[in-house]
């Protein structure tokens, strides 16, 4: 039996995974195998094309695990606003897989136009991994483009970059491109199994679900002499909501997104909750909260409800319980997945690298022709999150409408993106007094 921190430590995601477990473990049961789609045999030996945008810790596992979702898959582009990260995400990936490592010096662009140029060299499929406050513009430039992507959460800050993402996925479908989210959870085959079977009746009618999604003290790099404000924000980016949307969006979106995937996707009516700042008092962790808790309520009245925060020294829980007129659904990630009543069931089944099966899928679609656009739902659960930190930084309760309609637009616009620009970092809210834009 696995301990609770072993546990975790299993589920933290793609930040943990280079130093864990090494790149090249990945790939191994894989949910859907390259050639479930009826791949032709000519089309397996076209060479598809990569291009990272964004080269931190998360952008790497997703190009490695990207290269090996496809035997004819090569890294050829690669673009970051910092060099160093550049460098030492291409240095990783030479370690594992040197075979696919594809990127002349030509194809190594930096700077806040890196994104741009990689798109316009010759590749097919995007990463994007980029701090979310990119991921509107960038999805927009490459579905433009022509471009397979693969679009890690959250794909917005804000509700006009909801707007943006929402119209490039109309673009995407026009054009047939795939277009797969970093909503990892969804292939994760316990999960699958168990809401599958929600979805199907196995507990009635859902009147009510929680979602938990608790833990420590994110990362922080000390500034140093030569960064301008510019950069030392950037290179802390989830401590400012311009960059982040705060951590309720970033982080524990998953967790929103697995009650919208119970809910059978279908958006709440309005919100109320409450959100702050109790522990994060030191001025380098920005202007985000450390907590929220926010009550959705749904079109047939059932309610559901999302705690999380980020305490350092307090317990730790990832869970999603759905309660219905037939009985219950029980998810501890990592642990659990149960249902009590009528139809009692648990998860006995063999796991998957839900990150590793996300590219499978990915790749597989661009192979078949058969296209696959995860636009609306992204963009959904992510307006989940920013309505939420939009209650919790009211102290308001809030429709969906006036969420979706909101005006407030975070950041600077892309071209306005310098070095020595120093953006007026919205102030910290104040329940009652922060005002809904």
């Amino acid at each position: 039996m696995k301990t609770k921190k072993e546990i975790e430590s299993d589920n933290s995601g793609r930040r943990a995974f280079l130093k864990k477990s090494g790149i090249a473990v990945l790939g191994t049961s894989l949910a859907y195998p390259v050639g479930a789609f009826g791949v032709s045999p000519a089309s397996k030996d076209a060479v598809l094309k990569v291009g990272l945008i964004g080269c931190g810790g998360r952008g790497t596992g997703a190009a490695a695990q990207a290269l090996q979702a496809d035997p004819n898959v090569v890294l050829s582009a690669m673009g970051d606003v910092f060099e160093d990260r550049l460098e030492t995400a291409r240095t990783e990936l030479l370690k594992v897989l040197p075979e696919k490592i594809k990127v002349d010096p030509e194809n190594r662009f930096i700077g806040f136009d890196a994104y741009q140029k990689v798109i316009a060299s010759d590749v097919d499929v995007v990463i994007l991994t980029t701090p979310p406050a990119f991921r509107p513009d960038h999805l927009t430039e490459a579905v433009n483009a022509g471009k397979h992507v693969f679009c890690e959460k959250p794909v917005a800050v804000d509700a006009p970059g909801v707007h943006k993402v929402l119209e490039a996925a109309k673009i995407a479908k026009a054009k047939e491109l795939s277009v797969v989210s970093g909503f990892c959870f969804r292939h994760d085959t316990a999960n699958k199994a168990i809401f599958g079977r929600v979805l199907d009746g196995a507990i009635g009618d859902i009147r009510a679900i929680t979602t938990f999604r608790h833990g420590g003290e994110a990362w922080y790099k000390d500034r140093q002499p030569d960064w301008t404000q510019m950069t030392y924000e950037m290179r802390n980016w989830y401590y400012y909501n311009w960059l982040s949307g705060d951590f309720i969006v970033e982080q524990a979106v998953h967790s929103l997104d697995m009650m919208s995937w119970a809910m059978g996707d279908v958006m709440p009516i309005k919100a109320t909750g409450h959100g702050g700042r109790q522990v994060r008092t030191d001025k380098k962790y920005g202007n985000i909260f450390d907590h929220f808790s926010v009550e959705f309520e749904y079109p047939n009245g059932a309610k559901g409800y999302h705690f999380t925060r980020q305490q350092a020294d307090t317990s730790h829980q990832n869970s999603v319980e759905a309660f219905g007129t037939e009985g219950s659904a029980i998810v501890n990630i990592g642990r659990q997945y149960d249902i009590t009543g009528k139809n009692k069931w648990s998860f006995e089944g063999e796991r998957n690298n839900m990150f590793q099966t996300e590219h499978d899928v990915l790749f597989a679609a661009i192979r078949s022709g058969s296209p696959i656009n995860d636009g609306v739902s992204m963009a959904n659960s992510t307006l989940l999150a920013i309505w939420g930190r939009m209650v919790g930084y009211t102290g308001q309760t809030i429709t969906l409408e006036e969420a979706f309609n909101s005006q407030e637009s975070l950041g600077p616009k892309t071209e306005e993106y310098d070095w020595d620009l120093v953006w007026e970092t919205p102030p910290i809210a104040m329940p009652g007094k922060t005002k809904l834009i």
